[in-house]
């Protein structure tokens, strides 16, 4: 049974750091593509980072340069580190699994078939 339970979210001020962690089972990370996605209050669940079983990166031109995707394939765990965040980065972040794609990862939310609960990310200006 393939899980994803997120953690790290939390409050930060403009300009701080967090790194949300998602921690996986039932499958092994290293061969899948997986992605980081968020939502905000009031708006459609959107893309924020990709990674391929490769370790090759993606990123919504939003948090490019600001946000890191990685894993650790030893703990079967998925990471994006944020940097100087803003305001508007506050949202709901969801890790997701797309178990049909490895190498060519989708931005297509509904093409992820695993979803983990989400972590509040909450930003103050």
């Amino acid at each position: 049974q393939v899980q994803l339970v997120e953690s790290g979210g939390g409050s930060v001020q403009a300009g701080g750091s967090l790194r949300l962690s998602c921690a996986a089972s039932g499958y092994t990370i290293s061969n899948y593509c997986m992605g980081w996605f968020r939502q905000a209050p009031g708006k459609e669940r959107e893309w924020v980072a990709t990674i391929n079983r490769g370790g090759s990166t993606t990123y919504a031109h939003s948090v490019t340069g600001r946000f890191t995707i990685s894993k650790d394939n030893a703990k079967n765990t998925l990471y994006l580190q944020m940097n100087n965040v803003k305001p508007e980065d506050t949202a709901m972040y969801s890790c997701a699994a797309d178990l049909r794609r490895a190498r060519t990862c989708t931005v297509v939310v509904a093409e992820y078939n695993y979803w983990g609960q989400g972590t509040q990310v909450t930003v103050s200006s």
